[in-house]
Formats: C-alpha cells, structure tokens, sequence
C-alpha cells in the first residue's frame, strides 16, 4: 500500500509517498481502508521538527474517514462499517495518510449519514479538539466566551459547539469573515484588537498565546489549543491547555450534531495521495477555511 512520510524534517517537499505493507490489526483494533484523510497544522509541524524525532521514518495523518477492512480479537466493529476515527499520536509510523490504516476500536465511531467521507475526514481531530476544550473552559448556557481563530477548523467547531451550549460568543476573526462565523452562530464579532480584561473567558483557536491572556479579565479563564504551550497564569487567571485524546464514544456524539445540523464541515481543497507535497505547499500558504483533505 501507500502511505505518506517523513524521513527528514522540511518543507512541503519533505513528504514522501512510499510503498509498505498494508498493516494488520491487533486485539482491540481495527483496520480501515481510507477514503479520506485531512491534513492538519500538526502534520505541517511533525514535518517540520516541531516534535523532534529526527532519524526515523514516520507517519502522518490524524483523521480518517473510510470503511473497517479487517477487525482484531474483542471488537464490535465489522467489515464494511462505514466509520471516522482519530489515529492519535504525534510521530506514529503510520498514519492516516496511507491507503489503510490500524486504529484502536475505541477511537471509531460511525461515519456521519448526511456527509460524504471527504467532509466526515474533518471531523475527528478538529472537533474532538473545540469539544474538549470547551470541557476545559468549564462554562455553563449564559455565559460569555472569546474565541479567537474563530474562521479556522477548530475555532469554527468552538462557535458552533459553544452557541449549541447556550454560551454568548465572540468571534475573534478577519473582517472577511464575519459573515462566516456569525453563521457559525457567533452572536458578537471583532476583527481589530480586544480591550485588556474585557473577557471572562478565552478560547485561544488563533493560537495567540500572550497576547489573548491579557484580554481575561482577572480571575478568568484561558486555554489554548497547543499541548502544553499556553502562557504562563497572571492576574488570577486560570490557565490551560487542550491535549485532545481518542474518543469514540465523544465522536460519536459530534458525528450526530453533524447529522443533525449543529455542526457544519467544511473541505477547502482535495488532492489526490499522489499529490500530497501539493497539499502540504497549500496548507503552507495560509487562508485556508476548513481543511484540506487528501483522497486516495
């Protein structure tokens, strides 16, 4: 089969298709043919070093949509379900741009009935991302939240999970965009800078790091969307960040706020996996609104 990787850390160029073999599933796994797999800034940043891990091949690929071809011991899945999944892990040997992929039976849930695969592909990560994160954020229907980033995949999630909650939100975005997110239900919008200590609480999608900090109002809430990497806590506010794990039973409920409209997904641009160092150039462009998936 094939599959994307990395062997040296670089640009766009640094990714390579190769052939290996199709990999089998263990207990507790399953193996999905892929239909569609999103690239992700996470992608970008394993191919560039970000993660370190240098001198081995690995992987890339978070989200897939596709077809369970083959199950292991102890799982309820069967081949030919139809489902999504999140193949977690920032420097795995394969990942899910490849023609098949192995991932554990408790990270898939059924595939969206109202979306093909190419837009069920956005799904996993990005979504699994905003739910978590506003768990973090702890906010009850009434309250206020900040998301800034809000036009991209994970902030556009945010809004929408967020508004679903009964949560006021304002977006954070380019002017362009305020048609965008305000359909995304954001019931406020800004483009320009934020007053100091104006907001309860801050989802950081933008990944703005200190600069949104100082918009908490002191005692308020920040998190960010980078492991680990959220600012250091002044003034009382309470600081964290989102290290999203696999979740099928949390999928699940996502893919059926997708099929009942709450959540909207959005492909950007497709390329074939033949084409992957294409897609890596247009992810690096920047603009992107939704994802760009790749198709085998």
């Amino acid at each position: 089969m094939r599959a994307a990787v990395v062997t040296e850390f670089g640009g766009p160029e640094a990714v390579e298709v190769v052939e290996t073999d199709v990999p089998e599933p263990a207990a507790r796994q399953v193996r999905i043919k892929v239909a569609a797999a999103a690239l992700n800034p996470a992608d970008a940043a394993a191919r560039s070093g970000v993660f370190g891990g240098g001198g081995e091949r690995f992987g890339l690929g978070w989200d897939v949509a596709g077809t369970v071809d083959a199950t292991g011991a102890s799982t309820s899945w069967s081949v030919g379900d139809e489902v999504v999944a999140l193949h977690h892990g920032l420097l795995k040997p394969l990942g899910t741009h490849a023609d098949y992929v192995v991932v554990d039976a408790d990270a898939v849930a059924k595939a969206p009935a109202s979306v093909d695969a190419v837009h069920a592909a956005t799904l996993p990560l990005n979504a699994l991302a905003a739910a978590q994160a506003l768990d973090l954020l702890g906010l009850d229907a009434g309250q206020s939240l900040l998301i800034t980033g809000a036009a991209g995949a994970v902030g556009g999630y945010a809004v929408q999970l967020a508004a679903h909650r009964g949560i006021a939100v304002t977006a954070l975005a380019r002017a362009a965009d305020e048609e965008l997110v305000r359909s995304l239900g954001a019931a406020h919008f800004v483009s320009g800078g934020v007053a100091a200590g104006s907001a309860g609480a801050v989802l950081d999608a933008g990944v703005l790091g200190g600069v949104a900090l100082e918009w908490v109002r002191d005692g308020g809430v920040y998190v960010g969307v980078i492991p680990e990497a959220g600012p250091a806590s002044v003034r009382g506010v309470r600081v964290g960040t989102v290290n999203v794990v696999a979740d099928g039973g949390r999928l699940a409920e996502l893919v059926g706020l997708v099929d009942t409209g709450v959540l909207t997904t959005r492909v950007a641009e497709m390329f074939a996996l033949g084409d992957v160092v294409k897609a890596h150039a247009r992810l690096a462009e920047g603009g992107v609104r939704g994802r760009v998936v790749l198709v085998p």
